[in-house]
């Protein structure tokens, strides 16, 4: 009897101490919790005062926009997630019209010269008219705010897309489909010809066959309009112009 009770008092001692431990653990969750709420909300507030202190700078000054937003990624701060629509950009900057108005310019450029170029367009171009639609008034825009706003319009589902092509070149997509590995080759090659390329370029730096080369660039001229073709090139005889890869002087 007095065994069987030693063993009964034993466990219900075990089980109050479980308890205690419990409770303690829900004590400190609470605590840290707690703890970090206000360590956010004052996060929160200091951060909110810089960007209406510097409001105006960050609008108009690129290099002061550029380095707020790297501020933001140092402290893992996106400044287009929040709980509003446009996030803490829009919220405690005030620019969310602003970046939807260049969201509506990028996306009237990209339509605009999608016929010539198939929907691929090369990032410094973008910038060069987007800048020019705006006009000087608008302030300077960079490869940076464009990259803000491209992904503001992603949830679109318009195919709105940045594409690392190699060589730090980087193209906008605004078309539903996707470029393969050669098709991407093409482009960086062809930015270095300024927009031309033919199937010797592809042979002689890239060590592709005559047929590869062949049958990339007409899959891009045929099936996916992104070149035009020079029947009577004074060299090769023929060649192919890509104008995503030309620079247009509009």
């Amino acid at each position: 009897m007095n065994m069987h009770r030693g063993v009964g008092l034993a466990a219900f001692d075990k089980e109050q101490l479980s308890q205690r431990f419990a409770e303690l653990s829900s004590e400190l969750s609470k605590t840290q919790v707690d703890n970090l709420q206000s360590q956010l909300t004052q996060f929160r507030t200091a951060l909110s005062h810089f960007a209406t202190t510097h409001r105006d700078s960050i609008r108009s000054d690129p290099a002061f926009r550029h380095a707020f937003q790297q501020m933001c990624s140092s402290i893992g701060v996106d400044p287009l997630a929040g709980p509003r629509k446009g996030g803490w950009w829009a919220e405690m900057l005030g620019m969310g019209d602003w970046q939807y108005e260049l969201g509506v310019q990028i996306v009237d450029v990209c339509v605009s010269t999608r016929e010539r170029n198939g929907g691929v367009i090369e990032m410094g171009e973008l910038v060069r008219m987007v800048s020019k639609l705006r006009g000087v008034e608008s302030g300077v825009i960079t490869e940076e705010d464009v990259l803000r706003s491209i992904k503001t319009l992603q949830p679109l589902g318009a195919g709105y897309e940045v594409l690392d092509v190699g060589g730090g070149k980087k193209m906008v997509r605004s078309v539903v489909k996707e470029l393969d590995a050669d098709q991407a080759v093409i482009l960086a090659e062809a930015q270095v010809e300024g927009g031309w390329i033919v199937e010797a370029i592809l042979e002689n730096r890239r060590g592709w066959t005559g047929e590869r080369a062949r049958a990339a660039l007409e899959n891009m001229l045929l099936r996916d309009g992104l070149c035009w073709l020079d029947s009577q090139d004074e060299h090769y005889g023929q060649a192919y112009w890509i104008p995503s890869a030309m620079r247009w002087d509009e």
